[in-house]
């Protein structure tokens, strides 16, 4: 049993402030942290006046993004470079910012038929920090190093650290271990001038301003970190020629529903008929730009396969090379 005594010796005093002092000093400087007088009494509001305050703060989101829009386009032809080259995109991050990078990995194999050490989420604490809280993961520069570590990175790899903050030790470690790989590094934050940011090549800085309730950046600081990672994971792959168009050419039909969308596919590209749908993906393997090059080059299966390979999967290039009869 701890003394009154005792408490009194370890208690913080105004010549020597807690433990936690510092830390509580620096997220007070930052944006994503802010408290806001205006909606000190919110949870007085009627449900219906929540959820318009909270939809209009929503609102501002997307024009934050747009502001960055310079730098994100920069990073995505970084990635595109490396990928094409064979390096992975490596997102790393802790708590919701990690999730987010899992989650949009994790989505790139059904989109895109990428296979699934293409694109890669590390969260602090592993796979269980998913649904989870992993004590004390977030604040370990050298966890990161080891996950990343563990990848055996190389310099066609991107790894992008996120944290709403800017100043999460994981996100950041990340950045520095992947740089002094020698692998592109981007830093998607929502503070201006933070320490992920001064630590990436790419600094994306999305600044949403102070969230709904003080210090939750799940919400529009999330948000935002969403729409940039889905703009570098889809126009990275639409830069690969994942894409024919604005049409999932690469999609893998896994299941029903992605079958009867990987028809439709082959249909809005070709005009193609049902039979002759069915015909073509049989000759194909079920591949849904194989079968689109063979109606639009009027080619056989192998020799769409062979086309794609020589283009090294853009459709449009292989469609160029087709020798169509006359």
């Amino acid at each position: 049993m701890t003394s009154t005594t005792d408490a009194n010796a370890n208690a913080a005093t105004p010549d020597q402030p807690s433990e936690y002092g510092e830390l509580r000093a620096e997220l007070a400087t930052l944006t994503t942290e802010a408290f806001r007088p205006e909606l000190a009494e919110i949870d007085r509001l009627a449900t219906l006046e929540i959820a318009r305050i909270m939809n209009g703060e929503d609102q501002s989101v997307p024009s934050a993004v747009a502001a960055r829009l310079p730098e994100i386009a920069a990073a995505i032809d970084g990635v595109a470079a490396r990928m094409a080259r064979g390096g992975r995109l490596i997102y790393a991050g802790a708590g919701t910012a990690g999730r987010l990078g899992v989650l949009d990995a994790s989505e790139c194999p059904p989109t895109f038929n990428t296979d699934p050490s293409e694109v890669v989420g590390l969260i602090a604490g592993g796979p269980s920090a998913m649904v989870t809280a992993v004590e004390g993961a977030e604040d370990s520069k050298e966890l990161a190093a080891a996950d990343l570590d563990g990848l055996d990175l190389t310099p066609d790899d991107t790894v992008v650290g996120i944290s709403a903050s800017g100043r999460t030790p994981y996100a950041v470690g990340a950045v520095e271990h992947a740089r002094a790989k020698g692998a592109l590094t981007i830093g998607l934050s929502c503070n201006a001038d933070s320490a992920l940011g001064a630590a990436a090549e790419h600094p994306i800085e999305v600044v949403v301003g102070p969230e709904l309730l003080t210090g939750s950046t799940r919400l529009k600081a999330g948000t935002a970190q969403k729409l940039v990672l889905n703009m570098l994971s889809t126009i990275t792959m639409i830069r690969l020629g994942k894409t024919y168009g604005n049409l999932m050419v690469d999609v893998r039909a896994s299941n029903e529903k992605l079958r009867a969308r990987s028809r439709r596919i082959i249909s809005l590209a070709t005009g193609a008929s049902d039979a002759e749908i069915e015909a073509v993906l049989a000759a194909t393997d079920g591949e849904v730009k194989n079968a689109i090059l063979a109606i639009l080059g009027q080619v056989d299966g192998p020799t769409a396969a062979t086309l794609l390979s020589a283009s090294d999967g853009h459709l449009r290039a292989a469609l160029a090379a087709a020798p169509r009869s006359t």
